[in-house]
């Protein structure tokens, strides 16, 4: 399946995540043989980044199959992600995907995914769209992700299902398109961040439906502070763009 759409990197932010790392791999080298993975450690106190080395050394599937990159401590999913797409970028793949450590993203519905970028720009894995399924999440974390995406959609104005998920595909010639550098957004404000500069860029932005999956393992690392900013900063960028249409509409009814 990768073949169709040229060189795939898996981007695997890590923080804590010793027990479900290998897992992860395991599920990426069976269902994505072809793709290649980097793991962004962010100075796990537990070793992950030390066991992502071991396995990338000793992985028999493929050499070469897996890449670590280093950081210096925990700086956050945005920085994270955008550090692996220069990565990527510097080393001339076509396909960047993002995807979670902790099992949540299966690596079965990768495949799909992928088929679908064949005529996008990028794909969002989506658990709001018709096929899509939650499952083990409690009716909170239902109404909160459900939420804030109704919430993205209304306030932007993007047509989008689920544009707080974090399992999606993006071809590298959008993300040389997009301005990287400037986005400091974490968390789900990352997620929306990208997809809506994707939107704005006249991108081809399709979504395939996907089984998330609560983690087994380990910890989440969502927390309220994370929720806060993504409302705070989707509520300024909405107030942003309209004020720029406005100003727009009375520079063209001047004109």
């Amino acid at each position: 399946m990768t073949s169709s759409v040229g060189r795939v990197l898996v981007i695997v932010p890590t923080y804590n995540e010793r027990e479900n790392l290998p897992i992860a791999l395991d599920r990426l080298a069976t269902h994505v043989p072809d793709a290649d993975v980097l793991v962004v450690d962010d100075g796990s106190p537990d070793g992950t980044g030390e066991l992502a080395e071991k396995i990338a050394e000793q992985d028999g599937t493929r050499p070469g199959r897996v890449h670590v990159l280093h950081r210096s401590g925990k700086l956050g999913l945005g920085t994270a992600y955008i550090a692996g797409f220069h990565w990527a970028l510097e080393r001339s793949y076509d396909v960047v995907v993002e995807m979670d450590a902790d099992g949540s993203h299966r690596a079965e519905d990768l495949p799909r995914i992928l088929d679908a970028l064949r005529d996008a720009d990028l794909v969002l894995g989506s658990r709001w769209v018709p096929g899509g399924k939650v499952l083990n999440w409690p009716m909170s974390r239902h109404i909160l992700s459900r939420g804030a995406n109704t919430y993205t959609r209304i306030i932007l104005g993007i047509p989008l299902g689920d544009a707080t998920g974090g399992f999606r595909a993006y071809r590298t010639a959008l993300l040389r398109d997009l301005a990287l550098d400037d986005i400091a957004s974490q968390g789900y404000c990352f997620q929306v961040d990208m997809a809506w500069r994707a939107v704005r860029q006249g991108a081809r932005v399709v979504e395939v439906p996907i089984t998330f999956v609560e983690r087994e393992l380990g910890t989440s690392k969502m927390s309220r502070a994370i929720v806060v900013e993504a409302l705070f900063s989707v509520t300024r960028w909405g107030i942003a763009e309209r004020s720029r249409r406005v100003a727009g509409a009375f520079r063209r009814s001047a004109g």
